[in-house]
């Protein structure tokens, strides 16, 4: 398929208003993958936005330990109750059980309060006082009940909470019996009873579960499974303004595309932008943060050409030894298979039995051979002649001086001159010569030629008969097959990731040179 483009223009450059367009829609985009972050991590981390406060805590075998002891409070909790305001959108409802148990615990304070306050006047208030009693004694015993249906039937198990119910349990042994092997249901029984509120006194019994059983209590909740089978999630009902802002877009920049190039179908240009099919899928919203990041990196709100760099690098540097061995392998194999199925001997053996087919009466062999002679002898020898004739008289010169007849009559008058005179004769004699029998393998001679090409044909001819004899081929055939299988061993077999690297490193260098240059 080719593509054309219709409208000049620049593809690295964004022209402003259509950069702004990009960065908007990238704020956006990140904008709906943070509140689909938020979507996703809000259950696993509504312990924290219900309380507002952070707390390892640590078990390992029977080493158990909360850091720090209190609670670190990091978000106020006007802010977290406006944050749990989203248990609505995942359809979060107070589990009944433990709702209810937190409100007589409520009522047993506000009886105790009351107690206290006519306690204060006994005279005149010894009925009241008797009647907020019995009060007291009555949800002390519906405590103590409850305590014990809410370890035997465990409504954490809902919620997937188990485990908070386990501390509750762990937390109630060890502040009420020192023992955390004890039964919890003991437990339970002997905290809401008035002799344990006697003996500890009301206010600290009381700020203890206030502070360490109240707050994992809590955390409890009822969460409805819709008609699919699944917990009820309203997130759709966020996504879906944002779905239709995405599709939109995605359309017109498909119809966009498709019209500004041609060759290009409608399908073609939503394959183009395949990495916004992403923001249009109800499922598996993490993944957007694919079409984020390239749209970030688009709207140049962030750079990634590092990373792209680093990361076809080392994509490159994992591959390209596994792919230069297989295609080396691959091509030795191939010649290997052609020595074995006979196509090495069918050559050789076809070579004298095949006509050669002349089309146009002339040997093309011989004609190019004339015509690099006849270039060589009269355009290339006379335009080397001076350089030709100094090297020619800086050699005679120097075998004439290393004689010893030479050396003994160097020192005569005359010599010297009588030295450069000969050697000039004898280079211009030499270079003549040379040049005059390269000039004479040119003159057209028909015997010549004639003789030229049956000693050609003679030795092809005779080469080729030795060639097929029956064990010239086989031993052709088995040292090539040797020679094949010694280059894979030594030099294929042994490509290291060491050399991968340093090639890589030389293209690295490459780029940057060719980087230094183009801004010098």
């Amino acid at each position: 398929m080719t593509i054309k483009q219709l409208s000049p223009g620049s593809p690295k450059k964004f022209f402003r208003p259509r950069l702004w367009f990009e960065q908007i829609m990238a704020l956006i985009i990140l904008f709906n993958y943070v509140l689909v972050i938020f979507d996703l991590s809000y259950i696993p981390l509504r312990d924290f936005w219900l309380q507002g406060r952070v707390q390892l805590y640590i078990k390992i075998g029977t080493f158990e330990r909360e850091i720090p002891k209190p609670p670190l409070r990091v978000i106020p909790s006007s802010l977290s109750q406006l944050i749990t305001q989203y248990d609505i959108i995942k359809g979060i409802e107070p589990y009944r059980d433990t709702a209810q148990y937190l409100d007589r615990v409520e009522d047993l304070n506000e009886a105790v309060n009351q107690l206290i306050s006519q306690q204060a006047f006994t005279d005149s208030n010894l009925i009241e006082s008797q009647a907020s009693q019995q009060n007291i004694d009555k949800i002390l015993a519906d405590l103590r009940r409850r305590s014990v249906r809410m370890v035997e039937n465990n409504p954490f198990l809902v919620a997937n909470k188990t485990g908070t119910l386990e501390r509750i349990k762990n937390k109630m042994r060890e502040h009420v019996l020192d023992d955390e092997d004890a039964s919890a249901k003991d437990a339970f029984e002997k905290f809401w009873s008035a002799d344990n509120f006697q003996e500890n006194g009301w206010r600290n019994e009381l700020n203890f579960f206030d502070e360490q059983i109240k707050p994992l209590i809590a955390t409890n909740y009822f969460r409805p499974v819709g008609e699919n089978g699944e917990p009820v999630n309203n997130f759709g009902l966020i996504d879906f303004p944002f779905f239709l802002l995405f599709l939109t877009e995605f359309l017109a920049r498909s119809w966009f595309i498709s019209r500004r190039h041609t060759g290009v179908s409608w399908f073609d240009a939503m394959l183009w932008r395949w990495y916004d099919i992403f923001l249009i899928i109800p499922l598996f919203r993490f993944l957007r943060i694919v079409p984020l990041t390239i749209r970030l990196d688009q709207a140049k709100l962030i750079n990634l050409k590092a990373i792209k760099r680093q990361a076809s690098q080392g994509f490159v540097a994992g591959i390209a030894q596994d792919i230069t061995e297989v295609v080396i392998l691959q091509v030795v194999n191939q010649v290997q298979g052609t020595i074995k199925d006979g196509t090495v001997r069918d050559i050789l053996v076809k070579q004298n039995n095949t006509q050669y087919v002349d089309i146009n009466d002339v040997n093309e062999t011989s004609e190019l051979v004339k015509l690099m002679a006849n270039l060589i002898i009269n355009k290339v020898i006379p335009e080397i002649r001076p350089e030709a004739e100094q090297f020619l008289r800086y050699n005679i010169d120097k075998a004439l001086t290393q004689t010893p007849a030479y050396q003994g009559l160097e020192n005569l008058p005359g010599i010297k001159v009588m030295q450069s005179q000969l050697t000039e004769r004898l280079v211009s004699q030499l270079y003549q010569g040379v040049s005059g029998g390269l000039q004479g393998l040119l003159i057209e001679d028909p015997e010549f030629d004639q003789l030229l090409e049956k000693l050609v044909e003679k030795f092809s001819g005779s080469l080729g008969s030795e060639l097929q004899a029956e064990h010239s081929i086989d031993q052709i055939e088995s040292l090539l097959n040797d020679l094949l299988e010694e280059i894979k061993i030594n030099y294929i077999q042994n490509l290291s990731q060491e050399n991968i690297e340093n090639v890589l490193e030389q293209t690295r260098a490459l780029r940057q040179d060719t980087k230094l240059n183009y801004y010098e």
